[in-house]
């Protein structure tokens, strides 16, 4: 196996996880919503309006080995990453929850779950996000190193 080639799996390895992940995030958040009956406040939407692109983003580049998704995937990776920063703080800072006055019948500072003390739906959003902008970086800088 040449060079090349590694390089070709390895970059798909890093778009196929970043895809499955953005998947995950979506259908965790299909879930919480529809199954559980959890509301989404209005930080949760705006978390949904970047996370939800990226499964057809990621998953067409996926299949059709499109590198180039960075520069359309990695945006919405770090916009979304930084709400859901924002509303993990309004969750769990004294002070920070209801801030920024909510429009929604529920509250943004409300923890539908609370996993280990420090677990919530923003944290689990947030992971997500930072998973997808680690690979979409990592495909960055092989893609300048070659």
């Amino acid at each position: 196996m040449n060079e090349t080639h590694k390089v070709s799996d390895k970059r798909g390895f890093l778009l196929y996880g970043a895809w499955f992940v953005s998947l995950i995030a979506t259908l965790g958040s299909l879930y919480f919503s529809e199954i559980k009956g959890f509301i989404p406040c209005d930080l949760c939407w705006f978390q949904r309006i970047f996370m939800y692109p990226l499964v057809l983003i990621l998953g067409i580049a996926t299949f059709q080995n499109d590198w180039k998704v960075v520069r359309y995937a990695l945006p919405l990776s770090v916009i979304g990453g930084s709400i859901s920063v924002l509303h993990y703080m309004e969750q769990k800072i004294p002070g920070l929850g209801g801030l920024r006055p909510c429009v929604s019948s529920v509250p943004c500072s409300a923890e539908y779950i609370n996993w280990f003390g420090f677990i919530t739906i923003p944290f689990l959003a947030f992971i997500a996000f930072l998973l997808i902008s680690v690979a979409m970086v990592i495909l960055v800088m092989k893609n300048r190193a070659n």
